[in-house]
């Protein structure tokens, strides 16, 4: 990478109105009751993690297809303007579609890919993780934009060391220490 190349780390997670559950109480030997109220609603956030800075950057769309994904390059693009972008990221549909591909190079921003069926590389899964748990679990939102603002205000709450300690790069066993 160039001294101002810009090293990011790309995912994607769904959000869901209807909450995960992860913690219920209830009498021993009775069912628990759910109530659950309204249409379930889901929206995909797309984000990256610089790998060297911990600066991150979240755009939420209804769907993850290939457009939604080229919309996201785009403000990659904008955002990074004139400096030279190596995306980390996994071989999801929307990311190895030609138009993505194509979107790709037209931008200069270069694709490396991880190997497959290894989300735990990716250091933005746990930032997900972290936010689903505090923000997500066991909580109904009115609406799900109201979750997916509250989803990302968390995420941009830690300062860019958190943010690094929590996705685990600051560790000395993370898989790309000598590139970061």
């Amino acid at each position: 990478m160039p001294p101002r190349g810009v090293l990011l780390a790309e995912d994607e997670t769904d959000l869901l109105l209807f909450p995960p559950l992860r913690a219920c109480w209830c009498l021993r030997g009775q069912p628990a009751e759910v109530l659950l109220s309204g249409r379930n609603a889901r929206r995909v956030v797309f984000g990256v993690l610089n790998l060297r800075t911990g600066y991150r950057l979240f755009l939420a769309r209804e769907h993850q297809r290939a457009g939604d994904f080229q919309a996201f390059l785009e403000l990659l693009h904008w955002h990074f303007r004139s400096r030279p972008v190596a995306l980390l990221l996994d071989e999801d549909p929307s990311h190895t579609a030609q138009g993505s591909q194509g979107l790709a190079e037209a931008l200069d921003i270069e694709l490396i890919w991880l190997p497959k069926r290894c989300p735990k590389l990716n250091p933005l899964d746990h930032l997900w993780g972290h936010g689903k748990d505090e923000v997500s679990a066991n909580k109904q939102y009115a609406t799900i934009e109201d979750q997916v603002d509250r989803f990302t205000r968390f995420l941009y709450s830690w300062s860019a060391g958190e943010a690094l300690h929590k996705a685990g790069v600051l560790s000395q066993r993370f898989w790309l220490k000598s590139v970061v």
